[in-house]
């Protein structure tokens, strides 16, 4: 071999070697360092389970080869003694933006609507984005890292939070010695899904929750068609979207009971989300447990409020005092209802806050080891990575070495290494100045006490009972001291021993000179922490269903009792029956009569009083987490069922004004708006039991100003219709759309599956009805003119403010019902002619009328409403009682089961203390299929229980401020009364709330 050709082979064998220095290994890890390092003596933890005393951890190119007890230590091995030193697998960030840059908002945001999507090539909604790829976004963040290893971290997931469908994540290593090769552990890990818009996109669609459920539900069948090579054109999204659907599904719902609807929808298309919680799961974890789902659980716990103030005490609400003090516990819950959770930073101001969390957490029940999980072998199972959150052999050397065990106050964090580099957290070899020392400062002594953390000491400098104001700093084996005394400030400088665990040094007096001073130690350090079995678990007060006031101790269950004696107003054929009793069996209504025997029923006493079927609004907004999706002309793909809120506090006011049943109504911000649903008001049940079983489906239009945008603003002005002629010829374009839909899907031909064209496809059929939003008469008129082209009647006009001028063509039409406002007129325009005597005219013509609330405070006192008809058209009083129970029962398509005192009907019944259309009526027991869900006596022992509750988490409030803990500024709970129109805007379009 010639020595050029020798050369040539040595420099292309250098250049290898640079090569495999340079580029990744498949491992994800270049280190080629053959030498081997060993940690010895030390209490390691080989996961959250799997604790060796003594051990020996073995390391080589960034991977864990061994530990043990026996571990036998190849010859080039650098051996660390950590004797009396714990580690531990460093922790997972199964949920962060890191490297990732904030999305921002477009100049102009907001100022217009925007109807149309601004792409092309992509799914149809600018808000669903699956193709977006956190590593084309990634730029490491060597500040972030640096408090995250801090805290110690070694990995995190991260993903752009922007959108609705937010795309892939990736798995970041947080090594700050390596590069991104090295550090990328999985460059698709997961995919993303929220309920928040994208703060980038401006399209006005979705506008509310409701819609965002719906917008999802069509992608994902929508992603089933594309994947069936239906589509004729590409679509970038949809195509990521089904490319990924093998990878874990993590959704934000920020909510607990967007938690429930986010799992809703997962069940639906066979998906089980990771769902990121809301730090409330507490308040329903039965729901939350049987979501199945592995839940991201922030530990936002909230500040007290600072209730010294009276006054401003009055604003918190009791909702918000309760979970100040409950939220701590929320993780013990989890673990106790074994529901599977990991921690986040997210919704932390800083990463290094993480521990000091999960010790309250742990102070409230949480148990050590479930706490361990859910910082390492909980996110690594949400990442889908067996290499971290453990130290089997193989992993990644992710480890953090510790003064103590993890969790225990005043345990330092010396060095956390990831993929075998190290990083250094605080000195490993600093000594323990902590403890008791007699200090002599310019010929004075003093009590001086060191504690805190071992890189962190606090000081308290006494004499006697007087305490002074002092300081500490204590780094690379200085210590400097700072006392102030009769305002006048001490300066002391030590340099620490190690032979000797006394201080002394220079010392500078307040006059500027220089003089010396000695701390002579009197005793070492103990730590303050007692003996866990010894330890006292905080104060929490009780959860009630719903968790606030007037909550529920426990769910009311049906039970059997007979009404003795009653006035009962049967809504029946035979009228108002005196001195009748009626008995109440398995949550329905089982005799009528004179002189019932009880048998083992509850006898109440109803002499004098007047029971009644409960009252049911045919019109409401109640309960709602969200009214209006004005984001569309049309949004019949959304359903009022998707965002029933059980804890909306007129749920319960409600029942005491003797309401047992409701439409909850879509709102008017388009012609064709959403599914309705129609609930029973069992205060402290979730949404699903407060649906009706078998509930008949309807669905809400609407006419007049809001659909046209007239009353929206000057900048709404793009969306058709935007006349009365563009909302007839909406609803007219609409269901031929829906006929041309259906006539595809009985053609045989593929078709795309469309829940807007499938709901109006069962108004067409007769299977979905109508209740439509309406004031003018001409607007009445053509909409049953649509009605009878497409050959179905519309089921019900609600407001209908002109119904007296139509009422004679509304009953040859075939209209089921009319729900009116008893004396609402003139606060609109178009309500310019409404007249009190409106209910009985259109009763006189045969049509079934009722009398609806529209308002959280009206459907307090339906009774009264009912009443008015009397004085105004001399309607009869049962004909006035039955606009709020039978009549609105017809219209919803309820009346075989309720509405009305009927054996075999539900036991839905209102006990009232007088006449139930006078002023002074007040209903004693409000019931739902036999159970008490309000009783007067029981809400006035509520009152004084809330009193008592609020006194005594302001005192613990006031206890924890005392204590040096943080306080917040009180705030008042605004109290929502969503009506038709409650405001189309938010920010850029959320919930119309």
């Amino acid at each position: 071999m010639t020595r050029l050709t020798f050369s040539l082979l040595l420099f292309l064998w250098q250049i290898s070697l640079f090569s495999q220095e340079y580029f990744p290994k498949n491992d994800g890890v270049s280190n080629n360092n053959s030498n081997y390092t060993a940690f010895t003596n030390a209490t390691v933890y080989v996961n959250a389970t799997q604790k060796i005393d003594n051990a020996t951890l073995l390391i080589q190119n960034g991977k864990v080869l061994q530990v043990g007890t026996s571990v036998k230590l190849p010859e080039n091995t650098k051996i660390i003694n950590l004797e009396g030193k714990y580690i531990y697998p460093s922790f997972i960030d199964a949920y962060s933006d890191f490297g990732i840059e904030k999305p921002k908002r477009s100049a102009g945001f907001g100022r217009s609507p925007q109807y149309d999507p601004s792409r092309t090539g992509y799914y149809w909604n600018d808000h669903i984005m699956p193709e977006v790829n956190a590593a084309d976004h990634f730029k490491f963040d060597d500040k972030k890292a640096k408090e995250l290893v801090e805290a110690g971290f070694a990995a995190v997931g991260t993903h752009h939070h922007d959108g609705i469908a937010r795309g892939t994540g990736m798995v970041v290593a947080l090594n700050q010695n390596g590069n991104n090769g090295e550090r990328i552990l999985q460059e698709k890990a997961t995919q993303h899904f929220s309920f928040s818009r994208s703060v980038v996109k401006n399209q006005s669609y979705p506008s509310s929750t409701m819609g965002t459920l719906a917008l999802l539900r069509q992608m994902y069948h929508d992603a089933d068609w594309y994947a069936k090579g239906n589509a004729k054109n590409k679509d970038l999204s949809l195509e990521a979207l089904n490319k990924n659907k093998s990878l874990p599904a993590i959704f934000e719902s920020k909510d607990k009971l967007n938690n429930l609807r986010a799992d809703k929808v997962g069940d639906l298309f066979n998906i089980q989300y990771i769902i990121v919680g809301s730090g409330y799961e507490y308040e329903n974890i039965k729901d939350v447990k049987a979501t199945n789902a592995t839940f991201i659980i922030p530990l936002n716990f909230p500040d007290a409020y600072d209730v010294s103030n009276p006054y401003q005490a009055e604003y918190v609400s009791l909702q918000d005092m309760r979970h100040w003090n409950q939220a701590p516990g929320n993780p013990k819950v989890l673990a106790e209802n074994n529901v599977p959770f990991a921690f986040t930073t997210h919704d932390l101001k800083s990463a290094k806050e993480i521990i000091s969390r999960i010790q309250k957490a742990i102070s409230y029940g949480l148990d050590e080891t479930t706490a361990l999980k859910a910082l390492t072998t909980v996110p690594a199972s949400i990442l889908n990575n067996n290499q971290i959150g453990n130290l089997n052999n193989g992993s990644f050397a992710n480890f953090t070495i510790t003064s103590g065990p993890i969790f225990d106050k005043g345990t330092t964090f010396y060095e956390n290494w990831i993929q075998g580099e190290k990083h250094v957290i605080n000195d490993l070899n600093q000594k323990d100045i902590r403890g008791d020392y007699n200090l002599n400062v310019a010929g004075k002594n003093y009590t001086m006490k060191l504690g805190g953390e071992i890189s962190k000491p606090s000081i308290e400098i006494t004499v006697d009972t007087i305490k002074y104001k002092s300081t500490i700093a204590y780094k690379d084996n200085w210590v400097e001291i700072g006392m102030t005394k009769d305002d006048e400030l001490y300066r002391m400088t030590s340099i620490v021993s190690n032979t000797s665990d006394n201080l002394s040094g220079r010392l500078i007096l307040p006059n500027g000179l220089a003089s010396a001073f000695t701390a002579t130690k009197t005793q070492a350090f103990e730590s303050k922490k007692k003996d866990k079995k010894e330890e006292s678990t905080p104060e929490t007060v009780s959860v009630t269903y719903p968790n606030m006031a007037f909550g529920n101790n426990s769910l009311p269950k049906s039970q059997d009792m007979l009404f003795k004696n009653a006035t009962v107003w049967t809504s029946e054929a035979n009228g108002n029956l005196e001195n009748t009793d009626v008995l109440v069996k398995n949550g329905k209504i089982s005799k009528i009569g004179k002189n019932l025997s009880a048998g083992n029923a509850q006898v109440i006493d109803a002499t004098g009083k007047h029971l009644t079927a409960g009252i049911i609004d045919e019109h409401s907004h109640l309960a709602l987490s969200s009214v209006n999706e004005g984001g569309h002309n049309s949004s019949a793909e959304v359903k009022m069922e998707d965002v029933v809120d059980p804890d909306d506090i007129g749920v319960y006011r409600a029942l005491a004004g003797g309401v047992t049943s409701a439409q909850l109504l879509h709102g008017s911000a388009n012609p064709i708006g959403g599914r309705s649903a129609i609930v029973k008001f069992k205060w402290g049940e979730n949404a699903n039991n407060m649906i009706y079983s078998n509930s008949p489906k309807f669905i809400k239009f609407a006419l007049g100003e809001n659909v046209k945008q007239s009353n929206w603003g000057n900048t709404e002005t793009a969306r058709f219709p935007q006349t009365r002629m563009g909302v007839e010829q909406v609803y007219m374009d609409y269901f031929q759309q829906a006929k041309e839909y259906e006539a595809q899907k009985k053609s045989g031909k593929s078709f795309r599956y469309d829940e807007e064209m499938e709901t109006l496809l069962e108004i067409l059929n007769g299977e979905r009805f109508i209740s439509c939003h309406s004031y003018v008469q001409s607007e009445i008129n053509m909409l049953m003119k649509v009605a009878e082209s497409f050959n179905f009647k519309v089921n019900t006009f609600t407001h209908i403010l002109e119904g007296y001028k139509v009422a004679d063509i509304m009953k040859k039409h075939g209209v089921i019902g009319a729900s009116t406002f008893s004396d609402w007129w003139a606060y609109k325009y178009e309500v310019n002619d409404a007249i009190p005597y409106n209910a009985a005219i259109m009763q006189n013509v045969g049509l079934n009328v009722a009398i609806n609330s529209d308002d959280g405070e009206m459907i307090r006192r339906l009774n009264q409403e009912a009443a008015k008809t009397v004085k105004y058209g001399g309607v009869s009083e049962e004909e006035a009682w039955k606009m709020v129970t039978i009549n609105p029962a017809k219209m919803l398509h309820i009346d075989n089961r309720t509405g009305s005192i009927k054996e075999g009907k539900d036991a839905d019944l209102v006990l009232w203390n007088d006449h139930p259309l006078s002023l002074y009526a007040k209903p004693e027991k409000t019931i739902i299929d036999g159970a008490v869900y309000f009783d007067l006596e029981e809400d006035m022992k509520k009152r004084q229980a809330i009193n008592e509750e609020r006194n005594k988490l302001m005192k613990m409030m006031m206890d924890a401020k005392n204590g040096g803990g943080k306080t917040q500024t009180p705030t008042k709970r605004a109290e929502r009364d969503f009506h038709c129109d409650t405001d189309h805007l938010f920010e850029g379009f959320q919930d119309h709330d």
